[in-house]
């Protein structure tokens, strides 16, 4: 994966401001920034009473359909029940 190296400077910048003045989510390094940023997407896309389903609502990642307005309670596509 690459970064767009203008938006890489972004980052750099919220982990230098993080360390100098601290934040409600502390970071300190531009990979722990993304890994928290894609977690928050990733609970936004299970769990749509979340605070992060707004954030993905306003940034147009949520799909048409039912199965994404489902509640699930593990990352990735549900598995599907075996027929009895």
């Amino acid at each position: 994966m690459q970064i767009n190296p203008l938006v890489l400077r972004e980052l750099e910048y919220i982990v230098m401001l993080h360390r100098e003045y601290g934040a409600p989510v502390k970071v300190d390094s531009v990979g722990e920034l993304i890994n928290y940023i894609l977690a928050c997407v990733a609970d936004g896309s299970c769990r749509p009473g979340a605070w992060e389903r707004g954030m993905l609502m306003q940034m147009g990642l949520i799909a048409d359909c039912a199965q994404h307005a489902q509640y699930r309670a593990a990352y990735g596509q549900p598995m599907v029940e075996p027929r009895r």
